[in-house]
């Protein structure tokens, strides 16, 4: 529930904010928890509702990637460099995709939720679902290769 609310939020204070009110909905609700079938995507579901609720009340558009999930103490200086570069240039180009596909982006490729997980989560078909993702993927490929071949002829 963090990170989903900490890429929609932008803040570490306001992900940990996100992930308290959630979890005292949850616990508020208890009881009904037997009505559901995955009990993971449904928090998932009121994390992601809440976090855009704060969006709209704030009127803020920001929803960033924050590459965490992978850090390896052991490569040179000059390979840290160019992984940097590479997650700010995906970053880059994940900010400019609809919000729906990075969410959809987020979900199934850094939090490796299962499709029909995904179509619960957002409330969409799951065939919805494959359609944003592949489009998402091949945006930013198209504009990796972009930037990687700049000046290239």
């Amino acid at each position: 529930m963090f990170r989903i609310s900490r890429r929609l939020l932008v803040s570490t204070e306001e992900a940990e904010d996100a992930v308290q009110e959630v979890i005292l909905k949850l616990w508020r609700n208890r009881n009904k928890f037997s009505d559901y079938k995955n009990l993971e995507a449904y928090s998932i579901t009121i994390t992601k509702n809440w976090c855009f609720d704060q969006l709209k009340s704030k009127h803020s558009q920001n929803i960033k990637l924050v590459h965490s999930n992978y850090e390896d103490h052991t490569q040179s200086l000059q390979k840290f460099i160019e992984v940097n570069d590479s997650l700010r240039w995906v970053e880059f180009h994940m900010n400019s995709l609809p919000r729906n596909q990075k969410l959809i982006l987020q979900l199934r490729d850094i939090e490796h939720f299962e499709f029909n997980e995904i179509a619960e989560m957002l409330d969409m078909n799951e065939t919805t679902i494959r359609v944003s993702l592949s489009r998402a993927r091949k945006t930013i490929r198209e504009k990796l290769t972009q930037t990687h071949n700049y000046g290239i002829k």
